[in-house]
């Protein structure tokens, strides 16, 4: 846990009783195809037909069995009966043969040849997801895009992926709190991770979603990252992914950030430099977040690492623009641990609404888009006054 200790007497300033930030702060039907057969009748050597395509698509059982929508991927225990049944995924030939697809199976039958492949749940510009079985476990590779390494961002993806395949190996050593994806399999080298698929659904579909989560769902959400936040892993099994100084200086020089308000971030900063770092999932959008039975699930941990206190808690409050309820109890965890816990998480809210604005705030969007950048904009002049009055009492 981050030390609550406070620089000086003065007690904590209380956060907008709304939840938003507050005024001076914020507070926070086919018939199924028999496996094919080598010659004499004999089956054919288990995972050499994944070598070819068409005997690929050939081999993969065709079912009428829709995936639940919105179904994300994750790691779960070898499953029968009707619990298995809830990952019997319609079978897409063609999607399964595109040349990107077939470069990232044949990755995927070096280090598990006794992948099955279903059905190709994502073919993005940077990720591929493919759901699939290994006899009875429903599993789901995920492999960076073959367009990915030829693009400019190239090392940065691949640095990211690595960084992910390095947590998930580091989570098998040292189990963390909160529930994730077991690791099935990786290779470092091709950038594949093969993961245990969990039943669920995500929390949400948007970065920045229109309708949350229902009150209890957050109430979950906000549970496991603190007691993620909470957690004290050996210090050298993570690395701190985020230079806050340079993070300063980068949205200072591109205009985001006026002069004052950079001094006031390197202010709240040089007074947070004994502050104990968080371990933080870096990336708590609600579409890294399944919803399971059994609890939220946290996906997708290429920024995993320590952080100054509510990093994580930041990101939510980025994306939960239209649920003041939420913000509220963001707010509340923001300042339970002090005046240095608070100020923390202001600079850690100002720098995560830069970077959404940066990403968001470009030529051509649409109306709908226009109005979220509005929205961004509104917060992050919130969030530049909370910063100017916490320096104010220091």
């Amino acid at each position: 846990m981050y030390s609550s200790a406070s620089t000086g007497a003065r007690p904590s300033t209380p956060l907008s009783p709304d939840g938003s930030v507050p005024r001076h702060l914020p507070g926070p039907s086919r018939p199924g195809l028999r496996p094919p057969t080598a010659t004499g009748g004999r089956p054919a050597p288990r995972g050499t037909e994944l070598r070819d395509p068409r005997a690929l698509a050939a081999r993969t059982t065709l079912v009428t069995r829709p995936v639940e929508p919105g179904a994300r991927a994750g790691i779960g225990r070898p499953m029968g009966g009707r619990a298995a049944e809830a990952f019997v995924d319609r079978v897409d030939p063609a999607a399964l043969q595109t040349p990107a697809v077939r470069a990232v199976l044949a990755h995927i039958a070096r280090i598990c040849p006794a992948f099955l492949p279903r059905q190709v749940l994502r073919e993005g510009s940077r990720h591929i997801l493919i759901a699939g079985t290994i006899g009875r476990a429903p599993v789901v590779a995920k492999c960076l895009a073959p367009q990915a390494l030829r693009s400019p961002q190239a090392e940065q993806l691949v640095e990211r992926f690595h960084h992910e395949i390095a947590v998930y190996r580091a989570f098998v050593r040292h189990r963390p709190p909160v529930r994730l994806p077991r690791l099935v399999a990786a290779d470092h080298d091709r950038c594949v991770l093969v993961l245990e698929r969990v039943p669920g659904r995500p929390a949400a579909h948007d970065r920045h979603p229109v309708n949350a989560p229902t009150p209890g769902e957050v109430r979950a959400l906000l549970g496991a990252f603190r007691t993620l936040n909470l957690w004290r892993p050996p210090t050298d099994v993570f690395g701190k992914p985020l230079d806050y100084q340079l993070e300063v200086a980068r949205f200072h020089s591109v205009g985001l950030l006026t002069d004052r308000d950079a001094g006031d971030l390197r202010a709240l900063l040089h007074g947070l430099a004994g502050t104990p770092w968080q371990l933080c999932h870096g990336d708590a959008l609600l579409g890294n977040i399944l919803l399971a039975p059994s609890g939220p699930v946290l996906l997708d941990w290429e920024r995993a690492g320590w952080y100054l206190p509510g990093y994580d808690l930041a990101v939510l409050w980025s994306v939960l623009s239209g649920d003041t309820a939420a913000r509220r109890q963001i707010s509340q965890l923001a300042q339970s641990g002090g005046t240095m816990a608070r100020d923390a998480f202001l600079v850690n809210l100002v720098l995560v609404l830069m970077r959404e604005l940066r990403l968001h705030d470009v030529p051509g969007a649409g109306e709908e888009q226009r109005i979220m950048i509005r929205r961004l904009y509104d917060d992050a002049a919130l969030a530049r006054r909370a910063v100017r009055a916490a320096v104010g009492t220091r």
